[in-house]
């Protein structure tokens, strides 16, 4: 953030159709140069459809490259300076290109919640190692509701089953779930380098998952620093860290809403109607044509 004293004009924005995904202008607004950045052979990209785990992937991934050679990162830059938004541009902030373009870490940890055909270029021309987190449907659109209260840039998220719908016909920031989620999945079929996750694995035994990771990132890490890592990235200890949480983006209304709300698997249970569930699920099964990629909404 540049200038703390410089007034923002915080406005709910308006979705649209761009290249066939609704968008926001905050995301799409900085797109040629998005598009031209220039990626290294060694920076790793972040990717997830928004509110599956993205903060948790790329604070694990910061511990894993820097918690051991530069401690101090951990409590002097929030993790959005750490991890920059690529594709986030909001006037009279410094934008995702710029703050990733600033890094002086090598590894580069960039995150971006674009589908997989909007993603510059330059990280497949670069080979670059890519980790995606996806997380079921159901306890993605109430994570994204709760969100959508609290992020004064996001359109107004209306009442639950008005949203819900809006969910299913894919009219959200970033688009379609399933086109998100099974572009990415194909994607891994031809790219290597792609590290594809879920986030009821990582609730379920972090420690495991984490140690999938190191494996991808070629990362040996000892038994201590593992244990460490894996303490210091439960749901409850990030909430409180004002590093991690997100307390300090001006964007942000917590008076409605923490950003780290539950971290559950199952929450969609206390938002869903029977009705409204078995709904979803007659649509779920028409849309997730492909039997390999299997989501788990209860762990």
């Amino acid at each position: 953030m540049s200038d703390p004293d410089k007034k923002l004009d915080l406005r709910r924005s308006e979705l649209f159709d761009f290249h066939g995904v609704s968008m926001i202008h905050y995301v799409t607004d900085n797109w040629e140069n998005i598009q031209n950045f220039q990626a290294r052979p060694d920076d790793i990209l972040i990717a997830t459809y928004p509110k599956a785990g993205t903060t948790w992937v790329s604070y694990i991934l910061d511990l894993l490259h820097f918690g051991q050679t530069s401690p101090e990162r951990q409590t002097s830059i929030p993790i959005f300076k750490r991890v920059p938004f690529l594709e986030i541009y909001i006037p009279s902030m410094d934008t995702g290109v710029d703050l990733a373009n600033n890094l002086p870490t090598s590894p580069r940890l960039i995150k971006t919640h674009y589908p997989v055909q909007f993603v510059p270029k330059s990280f497949w021309e670069q080979n670059c190692r890519i980790v995606y987190m996806a997380r079921n449907a159901k306890d993605s659109v109430v994570s994204y509701f709760h969100f959508d209260h609290m992020n004064m840039l996001e359109p107004d998220p209306g009442d639950w089953s008005s949203y819900l719908h809006r969910f299913k016909e894919g009219k959200m920031v970033f688009g379609s779930w399933y086109d998100h989620v099974n572009g990415w999945w194909k994607k891994k079929q031809t790219y290597s380098n792609l590290h594809y996750m879920f986030f009821e694995d990582m609730v379920e035994d972090t420690g495991r998952e984490i140690e999938k990771l190191c494996r991808f990132l070629g990362l040996s890490p000892s038994v201590e620093e593992k244990k460490q890592i894996t303490s210091g990235v439960q749901f409850d200890k990030m909430k409180k860290n004002n590093m991690t949480n997100y307390s300090t983006v001006p964007v942000m209304d917590f008076k409605m809403s923490p950003f780290m709300r539950k971290g559950k698997v199952g929450d969609w249970k206390n938002h869903f109607t029977v009705a409204q569930s078995e709904e979803f699920d007659e649509g779920y099964k028409k849309k997730m044509k492909d039997p390999t990629l299997q989501f788990r909404t209860v762990v």
